[in-house]
């Protein structure tokens, strides 16, 4: 009797044995396949990363101080950087501009337009893979952000790059009382933007609504828009002669996006 409770006793411990062995043996093969990913992750973000960091090398130089400023009463502050679009061009024929945010100095990139919407979602400048994408707009825009409302569409990337710092205007107010101007430079104008509205949107919402050309509908729209703003701004009266940059990201959530919207309010001629 004792012998046969032995060796089930015995049996029984190499059931178990054996089960704790194959959780084991999964355990580890999770860790090493989410050790993968994250590694995938994190090269796929530095990759993207020093690319844009190359680019801005190559084509982007700051300004002085005292050359972002001209006397007089009716002066306005010229951009504080320098886009060598030659180079840009040289590497990729599709840029249409640059965009310097004031208040987040991370957010600093050039600007393409695709022949869709699609092309460049998850392709870089210099046209490899990767998640981050280049900002571009609409593939229905005018390439020379002369339209009513031009949209700029970027990823929101966990490390902050592309659009990831975008949400930092809604989440604090110190942010858009830091600067309140952000800068869209073309080959051929440098155009000075004013934020009148940050605020989270459905992907559907009338934001990304495009016009022919400014009247009634466009007014309507602008009052709309001013809105929906989550923070305090004072843009004073908007009228149909305003040119908007819409600056769009994602939320996490597919049926959301976070949007900027800035009315231009000054350009001076490209260098």
């Amino acid at each position: 009797m004792d012998e046969r409770n032995t060796e089930k006793q015995q049996k029984t411990k190499k059931k178990g044995d054996l089960l704790l062995t194959l959780v084991l043996i999964i355990a580890i093969a999770v860790f090493c396949y989410a050790a993968f990913n994250l590694f995938h992750i994190y090269t796929e973000y530095k990759k993207g990363t020093d690319e844009y960091n190359h680019i801005e090398q190559m084509a982007v130089t700051d300004r002085a101080p005292d050359a972002q400023e001209v006397a007089g009463p009716e002066a306005q502050p010229k951009a504080p950087i320098n886009v060598d679009f030659a180079s840009l061009k040289s590497v990729n024929p599709d840029v249409v501009g640059w965009i310097y945010v004031e208040a987040l100095n991370h957010i600093s990139y050039p600007i393409v337009q695709g022949k869709d919407n699609e092309t460049y979602l998850h392709q870089t400048y210099e046209g490899n893979y990767n998640f981050a994408g280049t900002l571009f707009i609409d593939y229905e825009n005018s390439s020379d952000f002369n339209d009513c409302n031009t949209l700029v569409y970027g990823h929101n990337m966990k490390n902050g790059s592309m659009f990831g710092h975008l949400k930092k205007f809604a989440e604090d107010q110190n942010v858009y009382n830091k600067s309140k101007y952000f800068w869209i430079l073309t080959p051929d104008k440098n155009y000075r933007y004013e934020i009148i509205s940050a605020y989270t949107t459905g992907v559907d919402s009338d934001t990304y609504t495009l016009f022919k050309g400014p009247g009634e509908e466009f007014q309507r729209y602008l009052e709309t828009i001013k809105g929906y703003s989550e923070i305090s701004t004072d843009p004073g009266e908007l009228t149909i002669k305003d040119k908007i940059v819409t600056l769009s990201t994602c939320t996490g959530n597919e049926a959301t996006r976070f949007v900027v919207q800035g009315r231009r309010i000054s350009s001076e001629d490209a260098y």
